[in-house]
């Protein structure tokens, strides 16, 4: 926890990433105004600011503590916050085929992304981040695991520059599609569903199609991002041998350090912030929350997630994802279109 005498060391970098955020804000704010919609969200932006800001000059240390806070503390409040958008009773209103299909998807999913991202040469890390990120819900998948396994802010925005980027190219094709496949509007949903990142790139894929594609791709989008905290827990049983991967961390951003192997202890089996997750996603379930709270809830998640990402940004080595690059994006095409794969069968068995 940050003792209150010491918050002000931490002004100056958060100072610096708000900066960066509010830019990143208003650039999303001028993309939809000129074109209709945003190409490119805020979150992304930020790390796209935040690398750019890096590379042409390096933060003082008395930036550091704060740029440091703001990329992890500050990121798992923002995953806490997220449990206050899923509701269990409407995940339970799928139906059980639906469901297990949809868990077998996301499990075969990290499995196989894993599974090439090593072949590739990608070490564990980012192996995994970019296997959680295609198969669960891209950027906040990202955001939630890198805590857990101790990945560094190069790897971080690594993965999440290349799925962001992939993300509006699904956005913009999966439609296509629909005549392809011979897809129903219904079906279409669930492989919107299945396979694109974020919840506003669903609503973006399907709204063009039907209101029927909406409600689908949103609801099977919703059990995706609850495979997370099972994800995250199993990931932090493996926390240990996780953190001894050879890799030397980021000079000045890291999600974690990496201690010396150990058993893990059992009150960190699962990590605070997924605890907290949980929580808030079962006091939604319940109606303990009030509705009047919800929507700040998810603006204070939004906010902080942007703040969090262009402190990642500004931690970035440019030349250490360029070095990654290609390796990355080669695995991120692969499993994605594994993913896309795996889900039209899936759609193909249940009828």
């Amino acid at each position: 926890m940050i003792r209150l005498s010491r918050l002000p060391r931490y002004f100056p970098g958060v100072a610096l990433c708000a900066g960066v955020s509010l830019a990143a804000s208003a650039l999303e704010t001028a993309e939809a105004a000129l074109f209709g919609h945003a190409w490119l969200e805020a979150l992304v932006l930020a790390i796209l600011l935040g690398a750019a800001i890096r590379t042409a000059w390096t933060p003082g240390p008395a930036f550091r503590p704060g740029i440091n806070v703001s990329a992890k503390l500050l990121l798992e409040v923002a995953v806490v916050l997220l449990g206050a958008s899923i509701s269990f009773a409407t995940v339970l209103a799928a139906g059980p085929k639906l469901l297990a299909g949809i868990v077998g998807v996301v499990a075969f999913a990290i499995l196989f992304s894993f599974s090439v991202g090593r072949v590739l040469g990608l070490h564990t890390r980012l192996a995994l981040l970019v296997a959680c990120g295609n198969s669960i819900c891209g950027n906040s998948a990202i955001a939630a695991v890198a805590p857990v396994i101790g990945a560094d802010g190069d790897d971080i925005a690594s993965s999440i520059a290349f799925t962001a980027v992939l993300g509006v190219v699904v956005v913009l094709t999966l439609p296509l599609l629909i005549g392809i496949a011979g897809l129903s509007n219904a079906e279409y949903g669930v492989l919107a569903g299945l396979t694109v990142y974020a919840v506003p790139q669903v609503l973006a894929a399907t709204a063009p199609v039907s209101a029927l594609s909406v409600q689908v791709g949103t609801l099977v989008k919703l059990v995706r991002v609850l495979m997370l905290g099972p994800v995250v827990l199993v990931l932090s049983l493996l926390e240990s041998r996780l953190r001894e991967e050879p890799e030397d961390p980021a000079p000045m951003v890291t999600a974690g350090d990496r201690p010396q192997g150990r058993r893990v202890a059992i009150h960190r089996l699962a990590p605070w912030f997924i605890i907290g997750f949980m929580a808030l996603a079962a006091c939604r379930s319940t109606g303990l929350l009030p509705a009047f709270a919800l929507p700040p809830m998810a603006k204070a998640a939004s906010v902080l997630t942007v703040l969090s990402m262009a402190a990642l940004g500004l931690g970035v080595d440019v030349r250490t994802v360029a070095q990654a690059g290609p390796r990355v994006t080669t695995a991120v095409i692969v499993s994605l279109l594994a993913l896309g794969s795996i889900s039209l069968a899936l759609i193909h068995l249940m009828r």
